[in-house]
Parts: structure tokens; sequence; C-alpha cells
């Protein structure tokens, strides 16, 4: 029995005991071709959204070393992944909470850091991330962006994920670049990863359309995969100055257009809920992306 084999039998035995609570998280995985096209952005605002709406939030920053959610939010965590996995820290220990009560999860280098678990890690780690199945009913995944193994490997572990892209040549092109790496992971399975398109700093009325119908196609003709069109947020000045300040546009700004914009996106989030109100679990995608990692170790 292999490395990969014996992790494979762990974590299958921490995730299915009989008297493990069977609730599990909303884990939405936002991520992105390139970088500056407001991932972050949008996951923060989103969060915020989500929040309102009577959700307990936690965003995970997976964009690990970079502290992307802190500087997006003017705060800095005493805690970080790294602190869970190896410091003996708990998981309500390393949850940073911002405005609205979201929570965050700085990364630190945890998460680069996974492949080098050992046996009783592995199985601590486990157990902590089905502490926060039960303290969130939604997680959000912020990954860095661009096609590295540390962003495939938690797209290609999720069940939803939100690509976030603009209307610019570079960003089409990375956007179909990163689609085109998932589709060659071993991970990924089209059947059970669902894709959905927001189209940000939109000018113009048909630039979303023609982003959706131009990713769209060629990713539906060359990969199969199929592309859902969640939403379009417009160009806003005010975007910009809301980022500066450390201050979310839908706080600091709510009656603009990209505002608004993010609270419809996050209104068909909100409503789009499984039959059995049943999450993936933020639990089963770490433990599809150690497998990953222990799998590419080997």
């Amino acid at each position: 029995m292999d490395q990969a084999e014996r992790l494979r039998n762990i974590i299958k035995r921490q995730q299915y005991q009989p008297d493990m609570p069977l609730k599990m998280a909303r884990v939405i995985t936002v991520t992105s071709g390139k970088g500056g096209v407001g991932k972050t952005s949008v996951s923060v605002n989103l969060a915020i959204h989500l929040s309102r709406m009577g959700k307990r939030v936690v965003i995970l920053d997976a964009d690990f070393g970079l502290a992307n959610i802190e500087i997006m939010l003017g705060i800095r965590p005493q805690f970080n992944l790294a602190d869970l996995m190896f410091r003996g820290k708990s998981m309500r220990e390393i949850i940073t909470y911002g405005p609205e009560n979201i929570g965050f999860i700085s990364g630190g280098s945890g998460i680069n850091e996974m492949a080098n678990l050992n046996k009783a890690q592995i199985v601590d780690l486990v157990q902590k991330m089905a502490e926060l199945d039960q303290i969130a009913d939604v997680v959000i995944v912020d990954t860095g962006a661009g096609i590295g193994n540390s962003v495939l490997e938690f797209v290609a572990a999720s069940e939803e994920v939100l690509l976030v892209a603009t209307p610019e040549p570079t960003s089409i092109t990375d956007a179909y670049a990163l689609l085109k790496a998932l589709n060659r992971n071993s991970a990924y399975h089209k059947a059970k990863t669902v894709v959905k398109l927001i189209a940000n700093q939109v000018r113009h009325k048909n630039d979303a359309e023609e982003l959706h119908e131009k990713l769209g196609v060629v990713v539906n003709k060359f990969l199969n995969i199929d592309i859902e069109f969640l939403g379009a947020i417009p160009y806003d000045e005010n975007m910009s100055k809301a980022i500066l300040k450390q201050d979310p546009i839908v706080l600091s700004a709510p009656a603009t257009a990209a505002a608004r914009s993010l609270t419809d996106i996050a209104a068909r989030l909100g409503g789009e809920v499984d039959i059995n109100n049943q999450g993936f679990g933020i639990m089963r995608l770490f433990s599809s992306v150690i497998r990953m990692k222990f799998g590419r170790k080997e």
C-alpha cells in the first residue's frame, strides 16, 4: 500500500464516523485566470450579502502568503491556517470576524505545507475541518489567480466554482487557459463541478453577453465544459475607491451600479439551494486537496 492509498484510508475513516454530525457547509470557490480582475473584491462583497441574508459565512484566503482578504478588509488576523495545522490552535481561534459578521481565515503558508503532513496531522486537520462545517453555512474559498497547482487543486475539488473575468482579451484568454488546465487535471470531474461566470468591470451593455458567448462557445466546443452565466458587474470608479479605503463597496457605496449588481448576484446564489439543504462540505474539499497534493508528491 503506497502513501496515497494510506492517506485515502485515513480520510475515509475520519469522514464516515457514525457519531459525526451530518451538516456540511456549502462551499463556493472563487477563482480567475489572471490577477487584477476583482476576484477577491467579489468574494468579500458576496460574503457580506450572503451574511445579510442570514447565512453564517467564512472566507478562506487560499492565496497563501499574500493576505488578500485581510488587506481588502483592513483587518490583521492574529492566527492563520498554519496555526491550525501546526501550532495547536482551534478552528474557532483562527477565524477573524469583519463587517456584517463575516469570518475569514488567512491561509498563511499552511496550504502549501499540506503535502508534508504526517498521519496524526492529517487526522487532526480533517477533524478540525469538520468543525468548520458546523460553524459556517457557506465557506467561500478565494483562490490565487492563474493556473498553478494550488489553484487547480481547489478548483478541481470543488462542486461550485465562480469564475471571475473581464471583457479584456487577456482575461478571456487566461480564463480559457485555467479551464483547459482544469480539464487536464485527473481529479476534475465535469459531472461534479459547476462553473459559473461573473463578468466584472463591464463598460458596455453588450460586453457581458459577448464575454459569455466567446468564452462559453470555445470552452464547450473544445473542452466540453458548460459555463453558466451568473451575472455582470459594471465598471465603477467607486470600486477602486472602496478597495483603497479597505471598505467593501456594498458598505461604502451601496447605491452604486456595481454594488446593486453584486446584490443581484448574491441573491441568485442565495436562492440556489440544494433540495436536501446540504452542502458539499469544506472537510470533503480539504480531503480532496490533500489527496491531490500527496498524489503529486508520489
